[in-house]
């Protein structure tokens, strides 16, 4: 049964990603990346499938065997995806097998409280509680041993080659960047509160804090490197195009291992969304240029408005990818990046969120992205992630998809 399921999705599956629209999105994304933009890269990521029900059960899970059920919901998503609302993604033509990458943590759990609204959506809201206090508590942090179970990951590397490697060429995948989002983390293991009134009040303690995960930063990826864990061919950057003529390094041969420099350093601090230019400086930037500077490129920022915040983030070595959210204004980021850096924007997912998409106001601000762009001669991508719903309606994405396609052409 598993068998037979998985070679008629990989057969559909290596299909698409031999068709000619791949050559044509790879030079797309490698083009906006190197700062030579042919056309903005569109994408979507991070879709509500508990909302995507089928009635052809395109869908729906059929193996039985955990680890395959995992190698089916990729192909089918991605097939799903690819048939209904591709934008510019690409297919690799090959089945990844993830190397099974262990952490053995900071020697400190999260405890927290969350709450749903929806079973299906693993979409939650969260309420964490303060494990650093004191600096006392700072004690109790040890250092993480990474780890890399090639055991189990050779099995599962065999087992799909077996079972498709005759239809598909199936390969070994490791990191394709190296992630750094130190603050976020501090959230959950002190409370959003906490965390904020202490960069005031104890900015000593906070400087300590951080000081200490941006060692156990630099020890993982240490690991990384040692172990071999890094990947040369990057599928993706946090949702964003990863391509460039730039990565990896020149000193790379094919055969030495990934090092820092071969691969993208990816760095945010979403809660310092409500942090002074002066304090995100300090607190963040600083130690972002002790981590991700050290890789090949770096691309920052998430969901925090960096619109007044460019000139500090380009302080960080190697900087080439600068994340605009909907909270940011897009036209003075468009200013300030100019031709510097490549700006990744990232649309509101509100506008999915409802029962039919408003197509003008999409338009909107679509138009606005695209004409800032132009004006300041930005390299761009744009993203719609973080759909938490679309409404319980598919065509959202769908016609989402569409009109921001042909504007992006037009």
């Amino acid at each position: 049964m598993d068998r037979d399921v998985l070679r008629q999705l990989a057969w559909m599956y290596y299909s698409y990603a031999r068709d000619d629209r791949m050559a044509k999105n790879k030079r797309l994304h490698m083009a906006v990346n190197d700062l030579e933009m042919l056309r903005p890269v569109v994408l979507l990521d991070t879709i509500p499938w508990h909302e995507l029900d089928c009635p052809d059960d395109a869908l729906t899970l059929q193996c039985d065997d955990p680890f395959l059920r995992e190698v089916e919901w990729f192909l089918r998503t991605t097939i799903y995806q690819y048939k209904n609302m591709p934008g510019d993604m690409i297919i690799p033509p090959y089945l990844p097998v993830k190397k099974i990458i262990t952490n053995s943590g900071i020697g400190v759990d999260i405890h927290e409280d969350t709450l749903k609204t929806d079973e299906r959506n693993d979409i939650v809201s969260q309420k964490y509680f303060d494990q650093f206090e004191t600096a006392a508590d700072l004690e109790r942090i040890r250092f993480p041993t990474i780890s890399y179970n090639e055991v189990e990951t050779i099995r599962r590397y065999e087992m799909l080659g077996e079972l498709v490697g005759d239809i598909i060429p199936v390969k070994l995948q490791g990191r394709s960047y190296f992630g750094v989002t130190i603050w976020d983390e501090i959230a959950q293991y002190r409370g959003v509160t906490n965390l904020l009134v202490d960069l005031y009040d104890r900015p000593d303690f906070s400087h300590k804090l951080v000081s200490i995960l941006t060692d156990i930063a630099l020890s993982r990826l240490e690991q990384f490197e040692a172990l071999d864990l890094f990947d040369n061919e990057p599928a993706e950057l946090h949702c964003t195009p990863a391509l460039t003529k730039a990565l990896p390094s020149a000193g790379y041969n094919g055969a030495n291992k990934v090092t820092r420099k071969d691969v993208w350093g990816r760095g945010a601090a979403q809660i310092f969304a409500s942090v002074s230019r002066e304090m995100h400086d300090e607190f963040d930037i600083e130690y972002m240029k002790r981590t991700i500077g050290q890789c090949g490129l770096v691309y920052y920022g998430c969901c925090e408005p960096l619109d007044k915040k460019i000139d500090i983030v380009a302080k960080i070595p190697n900087l080439r990818k600068i994340s605009i959210s909907p909270w940011a204004d897009v036209e003075a980021s468009a200013e300030a990046i100019n031709t510097q850096f490549v700006l990744s924007v990232k649309p509101h997912p509100s506008s999915v969120a409802v029962a039919q998409l408003d197509e003008d106001a999409l338009r909107k601000e679509i138009g606005k992205i695209i004409g800032a762009c132009k004006k300041h001669k930005c390299a761009c991508d744009i993203v719609l992630k973080d759909i938490s719903t679309c409404g319980h309606n598919p065509t959202n994405l769908i016609r989402w998809e569409q009109i921001v396609m042909d504007m992006v052409m037009g």
